[in-house]
């Protein structure tokens, strides 16, 4: 919990379902190269992210912040035979070795990567999402939250990464980013639109469920 290594952890990563051979390269060669490593949903996170996408089994699926594209490939593991999950990212120095990542999965054709700022790219996407899953810049998670909630179907799936925030949303004078992430919760809880709970798994995972309209 909190991204910490722990018996916990490891007693859920022993119990779930083996990490396939490209997800441990990924996961390998992101602890390799990166500097900030921490930021990859890694194994027992990513089970739950395909399990949640197996439920859900989208035809269209968006993703905000590919990282390194563990998460995005672990979304893709539940897409409809024809589906397609589009991925935004805003780094380009990564944008040859994640693309090599997905071209070497069994979901080349289903994955769209998209290099850009987000706000800028979900306009041109046509469609109603299935699955979304915000993991980008914290500031910006409310709006991408607003911005998308028309575009999900009723009874589609919306997870927001990191609400937990290490643990800082129990502090009793939070820092300025961490007083944005408990705006983000407060105003999710309130939402109407919306059934949700989080899960306290590493840095906090809210998922939330658009009620049918």
């Amino acid at each position: 919990m909190f991204e910490e290594s722990n018996p916990l952890n490891s007693y859920l990563e022993d119990t779930t379902d083996e990490e396939n051979s490209l997800l441990k390269k990924v996961n390998r060669e992101t602890y390799l190269k990166e500097t900030m490593p921490h930021m990859l949903s890694g194994h027992y996170q990513g089970r739950v992210l395909s399990m949640i996408s197996k439920m859900v089994h989208p035809r269209l699926a968006l993703e905000i912040g590919t990282f390194t594209g563990y998460a995005t490939l672990c979304l893709a593991e539940g897409l409809e035979d024809e589906g397609v999950l589009h991925s935004i990212d805003i780094n380009e120095e990564q944008q040859e070795r994640v693309q090599s990542y997905f071209d070497e999965s069994p979901y080349a054709s289903q994955i769209k990567y998209h290099i850009g700022d987000a706000a800028e790219v979900i306009p041109s996407i046509e469609g109603t999402f299935d699955l979304v899953f915000i993991d980008a810049d914290k500031k910006r998670n409310l709006y991408y939250f607003n911005t998308l909630i028309d575009r999900v179907r009723s009874g589609g799936i919306i997870l927001v990464d990191n609400v937990l925030w290490k643990g800082k949303v129990f502090d009793e004078n939070p820092d300025k980013q961490t007083q944005q992430v408990i705006e983000l919760n407060q105003t999710l809880a309130e939402d109407k639109r919306v059934e949700k709970l989080i899960l306290p798994i590493r840095d906090g995972l809210f998922v939330l469920r658009k009620k049918q309209c």
